[in-house]
């Protein structure tokens, strides 16, 4: 079978994944479209406003697509074409359940961020817990996302216009999307950043087969990591928003708060995760044959960062015009999850304290501080604030889904539909901590990740032993 098949396999699995798993989803879930949604309840101008599901859709994937699913899947393209198994299967049975899960539980509690969800299925010490872990996240993500597509910009323009230049237009506009209401400018200017975004991931496809590119050098499902670094947990931690990203669960209820009728749930929220996984498969694709092996990669990632293999594929695949084009593309994915970053963030504080956002001044007194905590952390190296940013984000997935199969759990649905994907990130995410030598505690592979499966089961068993026990002040949601 030639390579390339391997490619072609993998988007077919996702797109029949969305149609038969994707259904099944939604009946596990118990999808209402007589229900009123949000937007129709608590409409007030500014978040809780009614589109149509076409644009929810596009907002939802431009949301949830940041650099993730670029960076994450070129940087996993080191351990070879194994690292498509975990796009496919992760995006197909976790990244898109966890999505649809926690976009419809945000839709049943009136748009309500994570930490509100975690509290009425986990209890309120988690609720508390979550408060400040889903702030930190938004927080990290929104600094990744100015420096990353800065970076790009500076690349592509005449030097006076630097990276710090870049860095101060980038903010300006994130602080402008995170006060004005959703539809001024984010509605607005999503869907041409849409048709960029289309531009670039079928761009680059079809250029890796017009000029006639050696699919992935060697097909091998084996570790052809350089210096053999282990599979588990390292490539479940390293490609996230491709498969599985709990920086979802912070953008969902953005768009629960104007979808229209619960039976687009599906569409908006598992069928954008399954966009961005065909995303990743193409950028995981780009970083296993544009270099011809991961030996070439990873010396090209030790050279620079992910975003000189974007710049230097691009411009090779497509030419001039048509890679300025390509790397436009990429740029427009961290800047519109970067924007919704920090206004998902104001909003997590406002209901934090239960302070109204409808007037502009209420949005400021947050929303100042907030940028000027994020522009000190934009001086600390990218390099640390991503490393961090990949377990955190792990693992803020991970709770969402033991949350979401505890609210299966309590209607006597199919809650292992959240319980498998939960126990096994269970293991990967303390796993990991335990093993990472740098910001864990460096302790060998084999023992960490027994510690993992150990934690897993602890975790296991305290759902089935404890998940059907009523949360109090959790309201009436079915």
């Amino acid at each position: 079978m030639p390579n390339y098949m391997y490619f072609i396999l993998s988007v077919v699995a996702l797109i029949v994944g969305y149609v038969i798993y994707g259904t099944f989803v939604t009946k596990v879930f118990g999808a209402r479209p007589e229900r009123p949604t949000p937007c129709e309840t608590h409409a007030d101008g500014v978040d809780y406003v009614k589109m149509p599901t076409w644009k929810v859709w596009l907002i939802q994937l431009l949301n949830i697509a940041g650099v993730g699913p670029v960076f994450g899947p070129i940087l996993g393209a080191v351990w070879g074409p194994a690292a498509l198994l975990w796009i496919v299967i992760g995006c197909i049975f976790a990244g898109a359940v966890h999505d649809y899960m926690v976009g419809m539980l945000s839709v049943r509690y009136n748009g309500a961020n994570v930490p509100n969800i975690v509290g009425y299925n986990l209890g309120n010490f988690a609720k508390q817990v979550m408060r400040v872990f889903s702030i930190v996240l938004l927080m990290l993500v929104g600094v990744i996302f100015v420096s990353a597509p800065a970076s790009l910009l500076a690349s592509l323009t005449p030097s006076y216009l630097d990276l710090t230049f870049w860095v101060v237009v980038i903010f300006a506009y994130y602080f402008l999307a995170t006060i004005m209401p959703i539809d001024k400018i984010i509605g607005r200017f999503y869907p041409i950043f849409g048709a960029i975004l289309l531009f670039m991931a079928v761009g680059m496809t079809v250029m890796m087969f017009v000029s006639g590119t050696e699919f992935y050098n060697s097909a091998q499902m084996v570790n052809q990591h350089p210096q053999q670094l282990p599979i588990f947990p390292l490539v479940f931690i390293t490609i996230s928003c491709s498969a599985l990203s709990g920086f979802h669960a912070t953008q969902s209820p953005l768009m629960s708060r104007c979808m229209a009728n619960e039976k687009n749930g599906k569409f908006v929220f598992y069928g954008s995760m399954i966009a961005e996984g065909i995303i990743g498969l193409v950028w995981a694709t780009v970083g296993m044959s544009f270099y011809h092996g991961p030996t070439e990669l990873a010396a090209a990632l030790a050279a620079g960062t992910p975003s000189k293999v974007v710049s230097d594929s691009c411009f090779a695949l497509m030419g001039t015009l048509g890679g300025v084009l390509a790397i436009l593309g990429v740029v427009v994915l961290p800047i519109t999850s970067g924007d919704t970053a920090f206004r998902a963030a104001r909003l997590t504080i406002a209901e934090t304290f239960n302070y109204s956002q409808k007037a502009i001044p209420p949005r400021l007194y947050i929303a100042v501080p907030m940028f000027a905590i994020g522009i000190i952390l934009s001086l600390v190296d990218f390099s640390i604030i991503w490393r961090y940013f990949g377990w955190a984000n792990q693992g803020l997935a991970t709770i969402m889904l033991w949350s979401s199969a505890a609210w299966l759990m309590r209607r006597d649905r199919l809650h292992w539909i959240c319980t498998i994907p939960a126990t096994f990130m269970t293991a990967v995410c303390v796993s990991y901590i335990v093993y990472e030598p740098n910001m864990g505690l460096g302790v060998d592979i084999t023992i960490a990740n027994y510690v993992g499966i150990a934690a897993a089961l602890v975790a296991l068993f305290a759902l089935l032993k404890f998940g059907r026990n009523p949360i109090a002040g959790a309201p009436a949601d079915d």
